[in-house]
C-alpha cells in the first residue's frame, strides 16, 4: 500500500511544474510543534493570539497569588475562597491554551486540505 502511495506521489510530482512542486513540497515538510505553535502569531488572526498568549499569563500570574493567599489563609472560607479562584484561573488557563492547539490543529488541517488540492489540480492537468 506504501508502495503505491509513493508511486502515485512520484507520478504527480512529476506531472506538476516547478512552482507547483515547491509549494506542494513546502506544504507537505512535518513541523515541529514550536513552528506549529509560531504560526498561530502569524497571518489574520495574529492579534488574538497575541491577546489570548496575554490572557493566559495575566491567568498564570493570578492562579499563582491566589495560591500564596490560599496558603496563607487563616480559616476555612477564606481557604475556599481563594481555592476557588485558584481552580477557576487553573480552568481558564487550560481553556485559552486548548484554543491555542486547535488553532495549530486547524492550521494543519487546512495546509492538508491545499495539498490535497494541489494533488487534484496535477491529476485534472494529467487527464487534459
Amino acid at each position: 500500500m506504501k508502495e503505491e502511495k509513493d508511486n502515485i506521489d512520484e507520478l504527480i510530482k512529476q506531472a506538476l511544474s516547478e512552482e507547483e512542486s515547491e509549494i506542494l513540497e513546502r506544504l507537505g515538510e512535518e513541523h515541529s510543534i514550536f513552528e506549529q505553535l509560531l504560526t498561530n502569531f502569524q497571518g489574520r488572526m495574529k492579534w488574538m493570539s497575541m491577546y489570548i498568549a496575554f490572557m493566559i499569563l495575566v491567568f498564570f500570574i493570578l492562579s499563582i497569588y491566589c495560591l500564596v493567599e490560599f496558603l496563607n489563609a487563616e480559616d476555612i472560607r477564606s481557604m475556599i475562597l481563594w481555592g476557588a479562584a485558584l481552580g477557576g484561573s487553573f480552568f481558564t488557563v487550560g481553556l485559552l491554551k486548548m484554543w491555542h492547539w486547535m488553532q495549530m490543529d486547524k492550521n494543519s488541517l487546512m495546509r492538508e486540505i491545499k495539498r490535497l488540492e494541489i494533488h487534484i489540480a496535477a491529476l485534472h492537468k494529467n487527464k487534459e
